[in-house]
């Protein structure tokens, strides 16, 4: 049995994506229970050398979006990256969903062997479809995905494994 990069990318970016939105609305509902001002938990982050739970959502937010794009050959619409609430992340996740959803099978499918490449900060990556969906785009997801769990977890946010894996 073979799996397409359409569902290799596609349907595993929408679960991540709506384990996330579960995650941030337990955040919402803790802060609002523990009577915390919600922007303590946005602007958290893990280490002071890394970015706060806000940049981590609009980051795992545009990788998939721009990754879809990039297999598909289309143009990725960009969001500016504005989001100060769990609302507005949430919504922002949403947007990122419904955008996902409007790629079909055809579009993602045979972009194995694509020549994909990004401007780096310092260099420019070069990559073949497959491994930039399997090694680049779902590792990230999955990373940024990841800490804004750990986090909302560290915040005292009550999350477990199942959170995330939905």
């Amino acid at each position: 049995m073979t799996i397409s990069m359409y569902q290799a990318s596609i349907p595993v970016s929408i679960r991540a994506l709506n384990n996330l939105v579960n995650i941030l609305e337990k955040g919402a509902a803790y802060a609002e229970t523990k009577k915390i001002d919600p922007n303590v938990l946005i602007n958290s982050r893990l280490s002071p050398d890394m970015l706060p739970l806000s940049k981590q959502v609009q980051i795992a937010s545009d990788i998939v979006n721009r990754g879809a794009a990039r297999l598909a050959g289309v143009e990725a619409p960009t969001f500016e990256d504005n989001e100060t609430t769990f609302g507005q992340l949430i919504d922002r996740i949403h947007k990122t969903i419904s955008q996902l959803n409007t790629f079909k099978p055809e579009q993602i499918d045979g972009s194995e062997e694509k020549e994909i490449t990004l401007q780096m900060r310092d260099n420019t990556a070069s990559f073949q479809g497959m491994p930039y969906l399997l090694y680049f785009v779902l590792p990230n997801l999955y990373f940024h995905v990841t800490t804004a769990y750990d986090i909302l977890r560290h915040c005292g946010v009550e999350l477990g494994k199942q959170d995330f894996l939905g």
